[in-house]
């Protein structure tokens, strides 16, 4: 599916490699912040990049900027992300020295049934039936995160925070050549729903184009009734009912209710940076590598999965093999196979893999999965790893409808937060000017396996479906000085995405903008993907030459936002070339 959505505009970008010559670049830091630092954003837009640095000029948070950044996205990427959907997001606090992991995934209603993308023949659902109906939505959760974040985090009132965005709703934007390319050149199921025809269609048979100016004066009332009143906007009201009632039309409806959106809860860990693996569970996931402490969210975020690849790639001298070295790439090549074998057969937001987050995560785990890794040869695909549980594998589809972003506050605050309606446009249903999420088809459609093994992310009443994504903000190994902030976008490959960046900027020391720009590669069971044009020549022959069979593909939907922060008091960051991202710094 992700080859569909590639525009012109994309393809000519992916014919730029890194560069042979960048010269590597520690990135251990000095110091921790003591004093104002200069603001950064790295966001999908730029608009969006501009109102939330404009809160930041004004004296804001990172945590105020994200509400000005999400709204913005929410109106002019609408394919990615919106207020109908769900969200996770890290935070550092610099005054505390503290990480807080935010959950705002979307949760299943009371009345979700494990059966419920089932068909009457007893198959699962066809992926493109399930993804329009009224069943795919869950109680959204990324303006609740909002909401509580900035109540903890932020300084300016919270109905200022909104301009920019109503702003762009009711004059009107322009629709970018991205959401041009989807509405002109691709074909998906949401496209053809009332909604949808509604809103982007032309009123002539055909859809909006790039450059057409496109108002939004519902989204504009849905912001000041959030303005006014919190969170509480989508708790009782006209918004909630609005929403319950489009989750109810046909085809499939839900069973979606007024309690459910009342009743939604809000994720909340916080700890010090660490690197032990005492209670995983309750914890931000932070672990050691190398010299550094990387965190992520916890379950039901990709953020283990992500920590896992890692702890496996650093049994590896990928440091020394270097980016020109294709041992260095069949290192990734083989940590993503392991990493993602473990998350289809093992992760689910339930207590059973909670109860195995310290295996998960154990450095001789790590060590006995990097141990059947041959260098210099090409491995067969490999199965999960030996952990306590009978689960069955998880196949489930993650489309890629989603963004990233980070920023940097004047106080040192450090946010990393990625933000989706899952697949291109949701559900295709729109109330109060924004589309719906289809999250919950982010769970497995069949609660269990051919021959009855159960799959650990089947549907449940109050559940929330595995994600992908996994927010990061990188630590000197004090665990008081932040060296990065990186994340992407990209559905079932966002793991993968991350895994990638993180290597180039602590294994090879490249700037934040060289690492983004590396090839996407993601191996998962006997199916490589690369982007050839990237990649270079001498790199895809050594990993042929080992016997590797690689589908070469021209661009992956990545749209990764970072910075670094290497402790000189110079900073780096970058934005992927792949999507229409900038990288902004406050002194600029």
């Amino acid at each position: 599916m992700s080859r569909l959505i590639l525009s012109a505009a994309v393809l000519a970008l992916v014919a730029a490699s890194p560069t042979a010559d960048a010269k590597p670049r520690h990135h251990a830091p000095v110091h921790p912040v003591t004093g104002p630092v200069e603001p950064l954003i790295a966001a999908a837009e730029p608009l969006a990049a501009k109102a939330g640095m404009d809160v930041l000029r004004r004296g804001g948070t990172a945590a105020d900027a994200a509400v000005a950044i999400q709204t913005v996205l929410g109106l002019i990427e609408p394919q990615s992300s919106g207020l109908g959907g769900g969200s996770f997001m890290l935070y550092y606090d610099a005054k505390t020295g503290q990480v807080t992991d935010y959950g705002g995934r979307e949760t299943a209603p009371k009345g979700a049934t494990p059966d419920m993308f089932m068909g009457p023949d007893g198959k699962p659902l066809p992926f493109l039936t399930a993804v329009v109906s009224g069943r795919a939505t869950g109680v959204p959760g990324a303006m609740f995160m909002l909401d509580q974040a900035q109540k903890d985090h932020g300084k300016l009132a919270w109905g200022t925070l909104f301009t920019a965005a109503e702003d762009l709703a009711d004059k009107g934007f322009a629709v970018t050549p991205r959401l041009g390319n989807y509405l002109q050149n691709v074909d998906f199921a949401e496209k053809h729903t009332p909604d949808f025809i509604a809103y982007l269609g032309d009123g002539q048979g055909g859809f909006r184009k790039a450059g057409d100016i496109i108002k939004n004066p519902q989204y504009a009332k849905s912001l000041r009734a959030f303005a006014t009143q919190r969170g509480d906007a989508f708790r009782k009201g006209p918004l909630a009912e609005a929403i319950v009632n489009k989750t109810h039309e046909a085809p499939l409806p839900g069973t979606m209710t007024l309690q459910d959106l009342a009743g939604y809860k809000v994720s909340v860990r916080t700890a010090q940076p660490y690197a032990t693996a005492q209670d995983y569970a309750t914890k931000p996931l932070c672990v050691p590598y190398r010299i550094y402490i990387v965190c992520s969210n916890n379950v039901p975020s990709g953020g283990i999965a992500l920590l896992q690849g890692l702890r496996i790639a650093e049994k590896l001298p990928l440091d020394t093999w270097g980016p020109h070295d294709p041992r260095a790439w069949q290192g990734l090549i083989e940590a993503e196979r392991l990493m993602y074998a473990d998350r289809d057969q093992y992760e689910g937001d339930t207590p059973e893999f909670m109860a195995l987050e310290n295996g998960y995560l154990d450095d001789g785990y790590a060590s006995a999965r990097a141990a059947t890794i041959k260098i210099g040869t090409a491995n067969p695909a490999p199965g999960p790893g030996a952990l306590p549980g009978a689960m069955g594998p998880d196949k489930t589809l993650e489309p890629g409808g989603t963004t990233h972003f980070v920023i940097r506050d004047t106080w040192g605050n450090v946010l990393s937060m990625t933000t989706t309606v899952e697949s291109f446009f949701g559900t295709g249903r729109m109330v109060g000017g924004f589309f719906l999420n289809n999250q919950l088809t982010d769970f497995s459609f069949s609660p269990a396996t051919p021959d009855g093994l159960p799959i650990a992310n089947a549907v449940a009443a109050g559940k929330h479906p595995r994600s992908s994504m996994s927010p990061v903000i990188v630590f000197a190994k004090d665990g008081k000085t932040v060296v990065a902030a990186v994340g992407s976008p990209g559905g079932l490959s966002i793991i993968g995405y991350n895994l990638k960046v993180l290597i180039g900027v602590l294994d090879w020391k490249l700037s934040m903008q060289d690492a983004i720009n590396l090839p996407n590669v993601i191996a998962r069971g006997n199916a490589i993907r690369v982007e050839k044009a990237r990649m270079e020549p001498a790199v895809w022959d050594g990993l042929t030459k080992m016997g590797y069979t690689l589908t070469a593909v021209q661009g992956e939907e990545s749209g990764l936002n970072g910075f670094i922060l290497p402790g000189d008091g110079t900073v780096n960051g970058g934005s992927d070339p792949r999507r229409e991202g900038v990288f902004v710094r406050g002194g600029q």
